[in-house]
């Protein structure tokens, strides 16, 4: 009956987000016993499926109805922009038992949010689940400080069916990639001035050397650079989906 109910729930997602999705792109992954699904909402917003588990991403309503997507079991917020913690669209995919991770700044604006901290790891929903940070160094307002200082906001590096999976958050091509190992995907983002120019991305892929990178939340930068710069770059397969 077990085995039933999931088969049946399964069905369910996939048939709902069907229907909710007709303008969004979507990837099918092969994995470890079945497939997982990333679909594209835009911005810095994803939401991955497998099995009958969904989770969000840095829910934003301006690239997604929210209310006609599936709830969520899990959702990752990376930092406090509006642009990545939008209460609105949080709130329309809350369910009994939705599990919402984010950093220290996120808990002031999100009620039973847990707070993962820069190098915390979480299994949760059958999600492993790791905080690695996400900074600029080089990328300043006008009065000196960091667009996104060090220690506030959050990368995830998540393992789903045995995929590894980076999602970078706002952050330029800081030190601390070059210790991230075995990445399967990786998403990073190319928007100046307030993450990475396309050179700065190309030397984060080749630092992590993922077998597939998505750039995203890109805005207006010239994104075709990225591919240009990485045209030698064999093992990394660039995919660029509707990520503006």
């Amino acid at each position: 009956m077990k085995n039933v109910f999931v088969f049946l729930m399964s069905i369910f997602v996939l048939s709902t987000l069907t229907m909710a999705q007709k303008n969004y792109q979507t990837d099918t992954i092969p994995a470890s016993s079945g497939n997982l699904m990333i679909t594209f909402l835009g911005h810095g917003s994803l939401m991955f499926t497998f099995d009958s588990t969904v989770v969000h991403v840095d829910p934003y309503s301006k690239v997604a109805n929210y209310s006609a997507l599936p709830d969520a079991d899990l959702v990752l917020i990376t930092h406090h922009h509006q642009d990545h913690l939008d209460t609105a669209a949080l709130n329309q995919v809350l369910k009994q038992g939705t599990v919402i991770l984010g950093s220290q700044t996120v808990a002031g604006s999100v009620k039973d949010a847990i707070v993962m901290k820069n190098g915390d790891s979480k299994t949760i929903k059958g999600v492993g689940i790791n905080a690695v940070p996400a900074y600029n160094i080089v990328h300043k307002r006008d009065n000196g400080q960091p667009f996104h200082p060090k220690g506030e906001g959050n990368g995830y590096i998540i393992i789903i069916k045995g995929k590894k999976i980076y999602i970078a958050g706002d952050t330029e091509n800081i030190p601390e990639m070059k210790q991230f190992k075995e990445i399967d995907i990786a998403f990073l983002p190319v928007n100046l001035p307030y993450t990475m120019t396309p050179e700065m991305a190309a030397d984060a892929a080749r630092a992590i050397r993922p077998k597939i990178l998505y750039p995203y939340h890109y805005g207006d930068t010239e994104i075709p650079r990225l591919t240009e710069l990485l045209k030698n770059d064999k093992d990394i397969e660039v995919r660029m989906r509707d990520m503006q």
